[in-house]
């Protein structure tokens, strides 16, 4: 997945990891990150309900263009599904393949239109998903 953001070009701004060891393994397997993020490893994204997720990024600072989350199923699948909400899950193929799945190490990336303390649900743009599978070094 690393090679995938790389080619993307994404870069965050932020990183809001979970403290836990896996998704601190996963952080590591990401880096080194383009233009040294801020990176903040958080306890309360443990196991944390979307709800939660999304208060968290409610406080990120609104400098900040874009935020990697990395955390913990059903907590980060349930936020995608949030963010993109109902109209999407109708109109967006790929919406409709996330809401089916959210394996370890999915991509969903969204662009959304509000500071990040008025982001809620619905506000978010799913402008794509990926799985590992997806990827070519993954199909060998």
């Amino acid at each position: 997945m690393a090679n995938a953001m790389r080619g993307l070009g994404l870069s965050p701004d932020v990183v809001l990891v979970s403290s836990a060891r896996r998704t601190m393994q996963t952080l590591e397997a990401l880096l080194p990150l383009p233009d040294s993020p801020i990176i903040e490893p958080m306890d309360e994204l443990y196991l944390a309900s979307w709800q939660n997720l999304l208060g968290l990024l409610h406080r990120v600072p609104e400098t900040a263009r874009s935020v990697l989350l990395i955390g913990h199923n059903p907590g980060l699948h349930d936020l995608a599904l949030a963010l993109s909400g109902a109209d999407s899950m109708a109109r967006n193929p790929e919406a409709r393949r996330m809401a089916g799945a959210f394996p370890t190490a999915a991509l969903a990336e969204f662009s959304i239109s509000s500071p990040w303390p008025g982001l809620a649900e619905g506000g978010g743009r799913l402008v794509r998903f990926m799985i590992p599978d997806d990827l070519p070094e993954m199909a060998e």
